[in-house]
């Protein structure tokens, strides 16, 4: 089983990166939308789409693509480099520009890219002009195609006079963006259909066509819009782009079933965690820690904030947290500090976090962590995402709205401590374990002693300790769990002063 794999992480940044970023200052011809007609486009259209495409049986696409594009190895694709003075709109003063993947390798099914324009929408066309072919490329430049393997937009996100990478989509339905600083690390989905289930293999529903408006002079905000596929489920997408210091996509979706879907999974968040400071494992590596995120974050409607610390296990674990109208769940990479990564390759330390904020009502519902073993850093472990109680079935199509926040800080400001830190190591009575939790500094200082507050499933906790963290100003809870058997137990700790709850709960599953 597979959630996902990181050769778009190293793709999106690798196959384009060494044609640079494109300059506002240096105008040349952009790439041009095709010869095939011209059809009206409103905001209804993709929906449309996707009803119609519902009542339909499931066909599996084809990719038209020439055998040798299909077995492209990953070093000569990486060797197809976009033409950075074909960038779409580079000549128009815009506040963004558009490029393309190039089809093949583990992408073969080329996706169909629309230009919106004056309500009217048109393909972009396919042309190896757009592209330069290394050495590597043995079958040479590709004559045709029927459309491009995704696209990448460009924004001068970290300085006006240069046009950066924010977002990219390329492969199945993922995509991804960064805010400013950042490099990149997590994905999001458009959809999550039977993940981590024992019953049946996970299904990846994918975008088909893409149709990209064009962007207003001066507005730094552009619309994308996708039509999703899969053998279960269609999708109209509508995302709407704002970068910045923490760039904001908002999502609009609208989902038609074929048939009935057991486990759906709504605004999915997909990441990789090798090893951390709670969980080392046995990896031989100078690294202290190896993660694209650390953490998930729960806030649930009644107003607690959660966080569960991720792990590599040794086997598949499944966590689930019931939350009626979340207001907001995440994978974060809490952790900024280039000493906890020590990594000048990968940059740790500068890769984003991603808070989903739902837009209305989403009702009852659960937000499942799946976390999946992994030797190395190459394959994306971890997933997480939203469950409704209400199934999606063909007589009735699901509408959901929310925002995507990409970046390094939160959306909003902190209502107590964060734990900033997991630690396990043996504990001081025979067989216990003992664990050691770093709280930030309170935005709300006072007087009076502190207590942790610590629950275990099973097994007995001992020795539980509060003291303040000098080198930070904030507070460091340790206590021991010492297990009732080989069983998993679910642990749960925080700071309180009197009645007042000091601190987020920090949510860990010990597994003996």
């Amino acid at each position: 089983m597979s959630l996902g794999h990181k050769w778009s992480a190293w793709l999106c940044a690798a196959v384009v990166a060494t044609s640079g970023a494109a300059s506002a200052r240096q105008p040349s011809a952009p790439a041009k939308a095709g010869a095939r007609m011209q059809q009206p486009f409103t905001a209804a259209t993709v929906v449309e789409r996707a009803k119609a495409l519902a009542a339909r049986p499931y066909q599996e696409p084809r990719s038209t693509l020439p055998e040798a594009y299909r077995t492209l190895s990953y070093d000569a694709y990486r060797d197809i480099r976009y033409r950075n003075d074909r960038a779409l709109w580079r000549e128009d003063g815009l506040p963004f520009q558009a490029q393309f993947f190039h089809p093949g390798f583990l992408f073969p099914v080329p996706v169909v890219v629309n230009v919106v324009e004056g309500g009217r929408a048109q393909a972009v066309r396919f042309s190896p002009d757009l592209y330069t072919y290394g050495s590597l490329v043995k079958p040479g430049p590709l004559a045709q195609a029927d459309g491009f393997a995704g696209l990448r937009l460009t924004h001068p996100l970290n300085r006006k006079e240069h046009f950066d990478e924010v977002v990219s989509f390329l492969g199945a339905s993922y995509f991804r963006a960064l805010g400013q600083g950042n490099v990149y690390g997590l994905s999001a989905r458009g959809l999550a259909i039977d993940t981590a289930l024992p019953t049946r293999p996970e299904e990846f529903p994918a975008f088909r066509e893409l149709w990209l408006e064009r962007p207003v002079p001066g507005v730094d905000r552009v619309v994308v819009h996708a039509l999703l596929d899969s053998p279960s489920v269609t999708g109209a997408y509508r995302f709407t782009l704002i970068p910045g210091a923490r760039t904001v996509m908002e999502v609009e979706a609208t989902l038609f079933a074929r048939k009935a879907v057991e486990q759906l999974g709504i605004a999915p968040l997909t990441s990789m965690y090798q090893f951390g400071e709670n969980d080392r494992g046995t990896f031989d590596d100078f690294r202290p820690e190896v993660h694209d995120s650390d953490g998930l974050f729960v806030w649930t409607q009644d107003g607690e904030h959660l966080w569960r610390p991720l792990q590599n296990p040794a086997h598949v674990n499944v966590s689930s947290f019931r939350a009626k109208g979340p207001r907001a769940f995440a994978l974060l990479q809490r952790d900024t500090d280039f000493r906890s990564y020590e990594d000048l390759e990968a940059r740790y330390e500068r890769r984003p976090s991603a808070w989903v904020e739902p837009v209305g009502d989403w009702g009852s519902g659960t937000v499942k962590l799946v976390e999946l073993p992994t030797a190395n850093e190459a394959a994306d472990n971890i997933v997480a995402f939203w469950v409704p109680d209400a199934p999606l079935t063909p007589d009735a199509p699901l509408r959901i709205a929310y925002r995507l926040h990409w970046g390094a800080e939160s959306p909003w400001a902190a209502s107590g401590s964060v734990v900033t830190a997991t630690r396990v190591a043996a504990g001081e009575t025979a067989g216990a374990r003992r664990f050691v939790l770093d709280f930030s500094r309170s935005p709300r200082p006072g007087d009076g002693p502190v207590e942790a507050v610590v629950t275990a499933s099973k097994g007995q906790v001992l020795h539980t300790t509060v003291r303040p963290n000098e080198s930070s100003g904030g507070w460091r809870a340790t206590f021991e769990l010492l297990p009732d058997g080989g069983a998993p137990v679910e642990l749960r700790a925080y700071l309180r002063r009197d009645s007042e709850t000091l601190t987020e709960t920090w949510s860990y599953l010990w597994i003996p």
